[in-house]
């Protein structure tokens, strides 16, 4: 098959979580056989630059270089406007245009979208099968972070989740076939009751990459993974910090918190100022951060779709101590592959409890390995992948037929 496919970050490199995902299914679209071109937006110069690395796994590509203040007036002459402002804020006309010439260039088999906002490029084309990922449902993001701000913040968050909702609805009904990460995101896609044909597969994490390591784990050694300039990162570890590292402290006065991640905020840089804490920043790799650690921390208030973070613990073989909130995108037992708490001393008490019992550790440890080999494969995935494909362009083929 002829692919367009496009995204709302350059898919490559695949080192955060809007990448990851769609890298993997450019990747297997290839490796399959298909002939993928691949259409997003870089946001600098090394974005651009890096991004040509794709050029491995797809037939072509097109990289659009869009400046951050545009696209944030963008993004702000859209807030008294029904239009979502992250539809502006993922919106160039010079992306739109080469789309535009690309859709009139050649025949397409398929166009295939990750992420809603960039749906807007395609969602007026009626004459090729079309699907969206919507991944997770951002509208109900944005109401998460609504209830974690103040105001007049909260309004204005829980405003743009209300248009997104909006534009999740009617876009919906302009594809074929609408996709997410989670049993649970699909739910909350089947609740719109659009009438599009729905259906979900799962994140996968690349499990020869992330292996566990040869050498020891810090016995009082803790660990977070995830970028710093994000909001739920950093609601997370200000309120891990100042609720449960107190008691986690008082309980293992030796215990020792490395948050690892680019861009930290000035308010995620004075965390290191704490006794035990330090704040990494960018580093070339996390997997030696993650496997010193006797746990890594998953504590989020605001979770949407599948954590890669405690996928790619669990795959290093280090036991994750989560909320049920982020556990929930996660296809794994409590208790079982990994340990859920919620409170402050439930979460100080769980992570004590790991680091005190070596033996408990290093049984949720293979079973965490186990779970992501057996239900979080990319391999697993993407068969789903393949069969979610199929029953789109049978299903308009039919329609056509019939007419």
């Amino acid at each position: 098959m002829n692919i367009l496919y496009l995204c709302h970050r350059f898919p490559f490199p695949p080192k955060r979580g809007g990448k990851i995902r769609p890298f993997n299914m450019i990747r297997h679209f290839a490796a399959s056989g298909h002939r993928v071109t691949v259409c997003s937006l870089a946001r600098t110069p090394g974005e651009a630059t890096d991004g040509d690395g794709i050029a491995a796994y797809c037939a072509d590509f097109e990289v659009v270089r869009v400046h951050e203040p545009i696209q944030l007036a963008r993004m702000v002459s859209r807030l008294p406007l029904p239009t979502p402002s992250s539809m502006g804020y993922f919106y160039s006309g010079q992306l739109a245009r080469r789309v535009r010439e690309r859709l009139a260039a050649q025949t397409w088999d398929l166009i295939f979208v990750h992420c809603s906002s960039v749906a807007q490029y395609v969602e007026h084309v009626r004459d090729v099968p079309k699907i969206l990922d919507f991944g997770d449902m951002d509208s109900h993001k944005w109401i998460e972070y609504g209830n974690h701000k103040s105001r007049p913040l909260s309004w204005g968050y829980r405003f743009e989740g209300a248009k997104m909702m909006m534009a999740e609805k009617r876009l919906a009904r302009c594809f074929d076939m609408c996709t997410a990460t989670t049993r649970a995101e699909w739910e909350t896609l089947e609740s719109y009751e659009t009438g599009a044909a729905t259906d979900w597969f799962p994140n996968g994490v690349d499990s020869e990459f992330f292996s566990p390591g040869d050498e020891p784990y810090d016995t009082d050694t803790i660990s977070f993974i995830g970028r710093m300039d994000y909001y739920p990162n950093q609601e997370c570890m200000s309120r891990f910090c100042e609720q449960v590292w107190p008691r986690l402290r008082a309980r293992r006065p030796g215990v020792k918190l490395v948050i690892v991640g680019a861009d930290p905020s000035p308010e995620m840089r004075d965390l290191g100022r704490r006794p035990g804490i330090t704040v990494t920043g960018s580093v070339p790799d996390v997997r030696p951060y993650v496997r010193k650690s006797a746990a890594m921390v998953a504590p989020l208030a605001i979770a949407r779709g599948t954590q890669n973070k405690i996928l790619e613990a669990m795959a290093m073989g280090v036991p994750v101590v989560t909320s049920g909130l982020a556990a929930g995108g996660v296809d794994a037992e409590a208790g079982a592959h990994l340990v859920i708490a919620d409170s402050p001393d439930a979460q100080a008490d769980a992570i004590a409890r790991l680091l005190e019992s070596p033996a408990e550790r290093q049984r949720l440890a293979l079973a965490g390995r186990a779970r992501v080999l057996s239900h979080h494969a990319w391999e697993r995935s993407m068969t789903r992948l393949d069969g979610i494909v199929e029953r789109c362009v049978t299903s308009r083929r039919q329609r056509q037929g019939a007419t």
